[in-house]
Order: C-alpha cells, then structure tokens, then sequence
C-alpha cells in the first residue's frame, strides 16, 4: 500500500524530524499537534484544546474526510488535574466539534512538552470514507 507524507504547511506544518501526517490507504495518522505559534500558545488548556482539535480537524477535512473520521486520539497532558473530572468547557468542546461521533481518547499526563507554554498535544488516527 502507498505511503503518502503530508506536510500541511498552511495548517501546521511538520517538524524537522517527522511528518505532520501519513496516508496509508484510507487512514491518516497526525502526528503529535500542539498550540505551538498560534494565539493560545501560552494560555489555558482548553483555550489551546479548541486550536489543537481545530487543526487536526482541518488535516483530516484536506484530505476529504470529516471529523467523524477521527478515530482514536491519544492526549498528552501536563497537569491531568485539568482534565479530570472530564465536565464543563471539554465536553463543550468535543460535543461542538464532534457531536455524536467523538472519537476514542486516552489522556496521558506527561511531566513537560516540547515547548513552554505548552500544556496539551495530541496525535490522532483517522479512517476515511
């Protein structure tokens, strides 16, 4: 099956040592997606959340797919405390961009990120239609 390697510049684009995201057949992997350069950089959790999810929803829709084709998402998270219990903005959030179809999530706490300020990443997995 073909691999094909996308950059996404326009959206978020891949860093020097790896690729934003890899079709294989009628699957897209993103890779890790953070706030880095946007507006939400340095602000709350769920502030960067709306502009992460907002990003991997874009790769997925260039690519002709929906956000119900996000599958699986694996969250990295630096203060779970801002997760857990999962209420108010979050779900907000997700039922705003994903409705009934959210995806698979594991939320994983993680002592730093690439980047100061950063308090979320996610890599994600779409199926397309």
């Amino acid at each position: 099956m073909e691999k094909i390697r996308r950059d996404y510049k326009n959206i978020y684009p891949s860093s020097p040592i790896s690729t934003r995201g890899l079709r294989v057949g009628n699957m897209l992997f993103i890779s890790g997606t953070t706030a880095n350069k946007s507006e939400a950089e340095c602000g709350p959790a769920m502030q960067q959340l709306r502009v992460i999810l907002d990003r991997i929803i874009r790769m997925v829709a260039n690519e002709g797919g929906r956000p119900s084709d996000i599958v699986r998402l694996t969250t990295y998270v630096t203060e779970i405390a801002d997760w857990f219990p999962v209420e108010g903005e979050q779900v907000e959030i997700f039922n705003e961009l994903f409705g009934g179809q959210k995806p698979t999530n594991t939320i994983v706490e993680v002592s730093r990120l690439g980047l100061p300020g950063l308090v979320i990443e996610i890599e994600a997995t779409a199926v397309l239609d």
